[in-house]
């Protein structure tokens, strides 16, 4: 049986086989198997925080401002909107300056968050949307960025998009990506038809047979997509190389919650040293990223909300 016949066949058998895609790119990248109770890995190897600027969007600060607070709290990385980064080129700002305070803070530019539309079917939409990838990625670039996230954003609802062909649509991506010298992460949010969990993110990376692809994971979206946190002990740290660190509350359930009910690591239910433990095991060591949206937070002080965030994942970690 061909190859595309046989990735068809496996993603229409729904979440078993799905799995199945997943343990086969795990077992690709991922360390060799260890215990959950293997040693703990080299003390050289450490987790890094950054900022993700979603955490402090409601208080609609500028670029320049979001990077000063990443700063002050302590954060090693920074992982700004691109909807804040193109404003402030449009407004006049100087990338090149802005790229020199992110180097004199101390910050790496880890990742940024957007939303072209690379994988929808409508081959006009899909275009617009990888121009506009391509205008994002040359933006971090300028920057001095690493790697973007690649959400299912633009497809309308009700809408179905063959996973194979947004396989082929990532591996273009990537090979974009080489070109501008950022790296697209694969990323899957839990209320989505498209890319809904782990497992169907993994499978789409597998099957673009790309060397760059990897999987953006987020403790929230695995949790309300249904993504058993287990899985993330399939992934090495080239698969994994971001994790969004958050947590969540008891109500309201998975079917009825949404982002802003997002709080601070540690807050919440989530197994999140049962996660880091998982993930320490495989050596992967993703960047660790705060990413909350609680409209409470928003009425706070930035670099207070910033600091607080830090302690608690600080915390976790050195449990």
């Amino acid at each position: 049986m061909r190859n595309k016949e046989r990735f068809n066949q496996n993603l229409n058998r729904r979440e078993w086989l799905s799995g199945s895609a997943a343990a086969a790119f795990g077992a690709c990248l991922a360390l060799p198997a260890q215990s959950t109770h293997a040693a703990t890995p080299p003390a050289a190897k450490a987790f890094r925080f950054c900022l993700n600027t979603g955490t402090i969007r409601g208080q609609n600060l500028t670029l320049i401002q979001e990077i000063e607070v990443a700063a002050k709290a302590g954060f090693d990385g920074f992982e700004p909107w691109l909807d804040k980064v193109t404003r402030f080129a449009q407004d006049g700002g100087s990338l090149k300056d802005a790229r020199q305070k992110l180097s004199d803070s101390g910050l790496v530019l880890e990742s940024a968050i957007g939303f072209p539309s690379w994988c929808v079917n409508d081959e006009t939409q899909r275009a617009k949307g990888f121009e506009q990838a391509k205008k994002d990625m040359d933006l971090l670039a300028q920057l001095g960025g690493l790697r973007m996230a690649a959400p299912p954003a633009g497809v309308p609802g009700g809408q179905r998009v063959e996973p194979e062909a947004i396989a082929e649509r990532y591996g273009k991506l990537l090979e974009l990506g080489v070109q501008m010298g950022i790296r697209p992460i694969l990323e899957f949010w839990g209320g989505s038809p498209v890319i809904g969990k782990l497992s169907t993110a993994v499978a789409i990376a597998l099957q673009a047979g790309h060397p760059q692809a990897c999987v953006l994971a987020d403790v929230f979206h695995m949790y309300r997509g249904g993504s058993p946190f287990e899985g993330l002990r399939l992934l090495s740290g080239q698969a994994l190389p971001i994790l969004h660190l958050n947590d969540y509350p008891a109500d309201p359930p998975r079917d009825r919650i949404n982002d802003s009910f997002r709080v601070f690591p540690g807050d919440g239910i989530a197994p999140l040293k049962e996660i880091l433990n998982t993930v320490r095991t495989t050596g992967a060591f993703p960047v660790l990223s705060l990413e909350l949206f609680n409209k409470e937070y928003y009425k706070l002080d930035a670099l207070e909300v910033a600091r607080t965030g830090l302690r608690k994942m600080k915390a976790l970690v050195a449990d």
